[in-house]
């Protein structure tokens, strides 16, 4: 009777709309779908004024910023805001121990001083189609799954081509519902984005990563870039004589402030979400796969704490990447204890046993469904293994891996144009004028110590936590040649290898022709970096791919039965970084027994935050000078000063920047973090504990105008009192 009741409560759960608006919704899908759900909950606006392709729109307003954050355009002369460590990476290309802008602080005072960024671009949507019936042309249900996708490759090119045809716009069609559904973007990129204005560390990152991902918050995460155009208003390289981006939209910005229930809005691009994932993925992730790599990422931040809190100059070159490191480490631990308290592996079991009773109770349900867990199952007690392996071997030479072995690898394409002899001079002049520019960012930002110990400790890890058909072949060397001696086998590798050192590295660009070859693949970081590879590719990521795919499979055929077994419950797709919308309100929340937390946090936490010895939490003199004399200026709400605010919208990795709007369409703050109680809501959505994290827009403005005295900004802006 328990068991039948817990599973009675559960489909009410997840039928009826909760007070905190789950998902993460499709904006040419608005009128279809939500916007009179909207109206009821307060916004004052239509479906057109979020999307539409006729007349200037929400959407105009929202941008891709770099590869992996969103920023929302706030002036007619193409000023944008989005976070501070969305922008920490350019911040910190510009810093210096004589230009230190991470710790001091940057603002133009002029828009020629504003700082030119030659890898960041900004991408527009332009519009988005739905091309379902075009992409499955051709597919019948008999084929196989390779025959599906050679298939279904074939089309998305052919439409992305003929999309795009005669303009300067890109396409990309993307899947949703597990290849159910297909939708065409149309977007414009643009290239000549402006560093306008970062503020101190202390408060654009205040906290650090003690803070990160964690309520209450006071950090004053935002900065302001300007995006520049041609003469016509169109995307163009930088150039001198570019001229300010004139949007076809742009946010006005409200200062009359938040309160508790309030409608909030998020756009922007929730990067990955698995919301109907069975109970086998939640189960290797908590159990198998986040506890191992939580401790790789421990190992990392432990050596790189080491340095970094000995020498200021370290400090700025491993800013960033520590920042990067520290991020999923932290979001990990979120998710695993989000999703204990939240019982989701027996949430999900329950609803997997409901779903079962209701297959049962038809022959043609059984039919289509009847195996789906028990395939679901077997599947993944093979998965979690080559899961773990690909994600484990990613931490050494993936993006956040060994520099000096992820440096070898780089060179690996000249290698084979070089060894090609019908490629021309030109082709291998560009790779190598390509790779110079590489080499001087890495070394830039490269401290050999940490990369070092790193590698001491990750390949005597490896060796135990891996299955020893994943090991790479040079473990062989280090019992042969090194007698088993692991550390003797790093120091031969760093103290003998060409890409440890800026000048060596130089000298075999300027000089690699074919004899050097031989060179380079003797290199013992070269070689590592292939051992690597070799086992990642042939070993791990082959069966990974195959595995995902048919999981990918499952996942689209349980969708489809559970949009049957629920047919009155409107199933939003995962986020997959395209343009989504996301609605709710401002809510404290009660974080556990005897912890509830208030919707907002002032500046009188950040004074009590202070502490001068720790550089996380050191509050800038100036900030403090403004704090005593209460100068808050028309920014403050009963004699403090805002500074974030917390509410129930549905956000991602991706989110970050996102404008967060009213029910006037009216900015009201930026998106930058979630809740630690609710980080787990990628996988499942707790209306009690998921909460976004925002800037309020009238600490930002007061850091602008007050701190900065960069007030000349608000003269190109729409300002709402």
């Amino acid at each position: 009777m328990i068991r039948y009741f817990a599973t009675v409560m559960l489909l009410v759960i997840v039928v009826l709309p909760t007070f905190a608006k789950e998902g993460m919704w499709i904006p040419m899908l608005l009128e279809k779908y939500n916007i009179k759900d909207m109206q009821q909950r307060g916004f004052e606006l239509t479906a057109e004024d979020i999307y539409s392709i006729n007349h200037a729109s929400m959407k105009d307003a929202v941008v891709i910023f770099g590869g992996g954050c969103t920023g929302g355009l706030i002036s007619e002369d193409g000023l944008l805001i989005t976070n501070h460590h969305c922008g920490y990476s350019a911040i910190q290309k510009h810093s210096s121990v004589s230009h230190d802008y991470l710790t001091n602080g940057f603002w133009a005072m002029s828009r020629d001083e504003e700082l030119v960024n030659p890898d960041l671009t900004v991408t527009f949507l332009k519009r988005m189609e739905d091309v379902t019936k075009e992409v499955l042309s051709g597919v019948e249900p008999s084929m196989s799954v390779k025959e599906r996708e050679i298939i279904i490759k074939a089309n998305i090119d052919s439409i992305e081509t003929a999309a795009v045809k005669s303009t300067n716009y890109e396409a990309q069609v993307e899947s949703f519902y597990y290849g159910n559904q297909y939708f065409l973007f149309i977007n414009e990129v643009f290239y000549d984005v402006r560093l306008v204005g970062a503020a101190p560390s202390s408060i654009g990152k205040f906290g650090g990563d003690t803070d990160n991902w964690m309520w209450p918050r006071h950090t004053g995460d935002f900065t302001l870039f300007r995006i520049y155009a041609n003469a016509d208003n169109k995307p163009a390289k930088y150039a001198s004589d570019n001229v300010p981006y004139k949007p076809s939209y742009y946010f006005p910005i409200s200062l009359k402030g938040v309160k508790e229930g309030d409608f909030t809005m998020v756009l922007g691009y929730p990067g990955s979400t698995l919301q109907y994932v069975p109970s086998y993925h939640i189960k290797m992730l908590t159990e198998i796969v986040y506890p191992k790599l939580i401790q790789l990422r421990d190992i990392k931040l432990d050596v790189m704490k080491k340095y970094i809190e000995s020498d200021r100059a370290v400090r700025i070159q491993y800013a960033a990447k520590n920042a990067s490191v520290s991020n999923s480490w932290k979001r990990w631990r979120g998710e695993i204890k989000g999703l204990q308290k939240f019982d989701a592996i027996k949430q999900k079991e329950i609803s997997e046993d409901a779903f079962l009773k209701w297959v049962s109770k038809s022959a043609d349900r059984q039919h289509k469904y009847g195996s789906l867990l028990d395939e679901y199952a077997l599947l993944y007690q093979r998965f979690a293994k080559y899961r773990l392996g690909r994600d484990y071997l990613l931490e050494l030479f993936g993006r956040s891996g060994l520099e000096a072995i992820r440096l070898a690898g780089s060179f690996d394409y000249l290698a084979m144009l070089v060894s090609d002899q019908e490629n021309n001079y030109e082709i291998i002049s560009k790779e190598k004028e390509k790779l110079k520019n590489d080499v001087k960012k890495h070394f830039k930002d490269y401290f050999l110590p940490i990369d070092r110990d790193i590698a001491k400790i990750l390949i005597e890890k490896l060796s135990n936590d891996l299955p020893e058909d994943f090991l790479p072949s040079f473990y062989a060397t280090i019992d042969d040649e090194f007698k088993g001696d692991k550390n003797a086998f790093v120091e031969h590798l760093y103290n003998n290898s060409i890409f440890t050192s800026l000048e060596s590295v130089n000298d075999l660009i300027d000089n690699f022709r074919i004899e050097k070859i031989d060179v380079l693949k003797s290199d013992p970081a070269f070689v590592v970096y292939n051992d690597l590879r070799d086992v990642y590719y042939n070993k791990v990521n082959k069966v990974y791919t195959k595995l995902s795919a048919q999981i990918d499979s499952l996942n689209s055929i349980y969708l489809n039965g559970l949009q049957e077994f629920a047919k009155d419950k409107v199933f939003y797709p995962d986020a997959n970084f395209t343009l989504r919308l996301s609605y709710g309100e401002v809510r404290g929340y009660k974080a556990r027994d005897a912890v509830v937390y208030d919707y907002f946090t002032t500046i009188e936490g950040i004074i009590e935050k202070d502490n001068p010895a720790i550089y996380d939490y050191a509050v800038p003199e100036k900030l403090k000078e403004l704090y005593d004399a209460k100068d808050y200026g028309r920014y403050a709400k009963d004699g403090s000063l805002p500074v974030c605010f917390i509410a129930t919208n549905h956000t991602s990795g991706g989110n970050s920047g996102s404008p967060v709007i009213n029910k006037r369409g009216e900015l009201i703050g930026v998106n930058f973090d979630r809740a630690w109680e609710g980080v787990m809501s990628d996988l499942m959505f707790n209306p009690d504990q998921c909460r976004n994290i925002s800037v309020d827009i009238r600490y930002a403005f007061f850091i602008i105008d007050k701190f900065a005295n960069a007030d000349y900004l608000f003269d190109e802006m729409t300002i709402v009192e």
